[in-house]
Order: structure tokens, then C-alpha cells, then sequence
């Protein structure tokens, strides 16, 4: 296990949570989401469920329920918490429990959990007040786990991303990406940092851990170009915009093949509930 060291403090930006309008975008195609989007490893599950000290969970931001049903297969009881309502739906109907509302506003109503998840999520939510509501709601003992999906996908697939992107919508982050040197998990290190430095000034957790899980997957061309729309980097395009970047990087796979393999590393920021009530 890794702990993660105290940040030096940044000079204030706008960060993820402040950006409501693409974190409730994502419901324009829940059924694409759902279907595309990729799980979470059992190993993270397996091992959030050890650390826990029963099986209620409350999922934050839990979208259509795709992690949410991965823990209910291993037996947990699970509540999610989405803003979205076209997302909720979907999860409901799946068989999730889900309540509509931001995280920060809503109402636990005196109930209490084992562990708090968010699976690609926590960076929709005020890290400051959010790691306050989960000790809340956790149980002396319980787990406050937010986890993040970082890809990397192949250099050629990479440029081509960016290049068509700086045509399209070159505000775009992803326009910028291939002028980073950094490997994509260095890109998100500060993430991770601030979610740790919000824990630790909730002052009711134990110090914040890395739990980091490598794995790969391998994409058709189809699947892939099934999976991007669904990115906040393409959700608030018009639609013109979303078939030219979708024909750009749909050649480049086709000239490597029709397929390639995508580099995951799903890391998780995870802390312990300390104290009695």
C-alpha cells in the first residue's frame, strides 16, 4: 500500500466539480454509457469489501449502476446517489436503488454506511465537502473510497485524438494532450493529491491510501468509436463536430489494423472512518 504525500498548495482553478453542465451530460445516451463504458477490476472490489466493516454501500455520482452492480454481485447492499435523472432511471432499471441529487445536497437522513465508493465520479464533487459528508454518513470504521479510470491509449491513436480535436474544438484539453510529455497517470497525480488533502482536512479519516490496479483491454474499431461519445469531451459537441472526430481517429485505427490495446491503471484514494459517533 501507498500513502500519498501532502501537496503544496496551487494557486486556485476551476476544477472538475465547478463544471455541472459536463458531469449532467452524460444522460443523453445512458444506454450507450452503460454498454461502453468499462467496469471496474474485481480486484478493487474484492478488496474495498475486505476493508469494509459491513456490506452497506452508498455509491456516489453512480451514473447507470455499473460499479454499483459489481458490488451488489459480491453481495453488498447498495444505494446510489446520481444527479441525473435519465441516468437514475437507467441504473434503476437494472436493479439499483437510487436517489436523485448532488452529493453535497443530499440528505442521508440519519442513515449510515459501510463504505462510500465513487467509481470515476469524486471529481464531480466538492472534494472539500464531500470527504465531509462521508464521514457522516460512514460508520466509525467504514471506508471512504473514491476510484478513477485513467487510460492510455496508443501514441498513434493519441496524436490522431489530438490532432483532430485542435481542429474541431481547439479549447478542447484533449487538443493539447499530445503536447504533454506526461504519461496520462502523471497527468492525474494532482487529482489524486487533492483528494487526499480534502480527507485529510475532514480530520475524521486515517491517512489517505493508494490502491493502484493495472490492467488492459483490447478494442475493435467499432467498440471504440461506440465508447467515445460517451466522454465529456465529446458529449457538449454538435453532432457534426462528433462524426469528424470519429472518422479521424477511426482511420488511424484502421491503419493500425482495425484494433489496438488500451493501457488502464484504475486507482483508488481510500481512507477509514476514525472515532465513535
Amino acid at each position: 500500500m501507498t500513502t500519498i504525500p501532502p501537496e503544496q498548495p496551487a494557486p486556485p482553478v476551476r476544477e472538475s466539480h465547478q463544471h455541472r453542465e459536463v458531469a449532467q451530460s452524460f444522460g443523453v445516451d445512458a444506454e450507450r454509457y452503460d454498454r461502453t463504458r468499462p467496469p471496474y477490476p474485481d480486484s478493487l472490489v474484492t478488496r474495498i469489501v475486505a476493508a469494509s466493516p459491513g456490506p452497506d454501500v452508498l455509491d456516489v455520482g453512480c451514473g447507470t449502476g455499473i460499479e454499483a452492480r459489481q458490488f451488489q454481485a459480491v453481495g453488498c447492499r447498495v444505494l446510489g446517489v446520481e444527479p441525473d435523472a435519465r441516468m437514475a432511471d437507467f441504473a434503476r432499471r437494472t436493479g439499483v436503488a437510487v436517489e436523485i441529487a448532488t452529493f453535497e445536497a443530499w440528505d442521508p437522513a440519519a442513515r449510515e454506511f459501510d463504505a462510500v465508493i465513487a467509481g470515476t465520479a469524486w471529481h464531480w464533487v466538492d472534494p472539500v465537502a464531500g470527504a465531509a459528508k462521508a464521514a457522516r454518513v460512514l460508520r466509525p470504521g467504514g471506508l471512504l473510497a473514491p476510484f478513477h479510470h485513467v487510460f492510455q491509449a496508443p501514441p498513434e491513436v493519441t496524436a490522431a485524438s489530438a490532432e483532430v480535436y485542435r481542429r474541431v474544438a481547439p479549447d478542447s484539453p484533449f487538443a493539447r494532450v499530445s503536447q504533454q510529455p506526461a504519461a496520462a497517470l502523471e497527468l492525474y497525480e494532482p487529482l489524486f493529491a487533492r483528494i487526499a488533502a480534502a480527507i485529510r482536512a475532514a480530520g475524521r479519516f486515517t491517512e489517505p491510501e493508494r490502491w493502484q490496479f493495472d490492467w488492459e483491454h483490447r478494442y475493435t474499431r467499432d467498440q471504440w468509436l461506440d465508447q467515445l461519445p460517451t466522454l465529456g469531451s465529446l458529449t457538449q459537441l454538435a453532432p457534426d463536430q462528433v462524426a469528424t472526430v470519429l472518422a479521424g481517429i477511426g482511420a488511424v485505427i484502421d491503419a493500425m489494423g482495425g484494433s489496438f490495446t488500451m493501457h488502464y491503471t484504475t486507482v483508488a484514494v481510500t481512507a477509514a472512518r476514525t472515532g465513535d459517533r
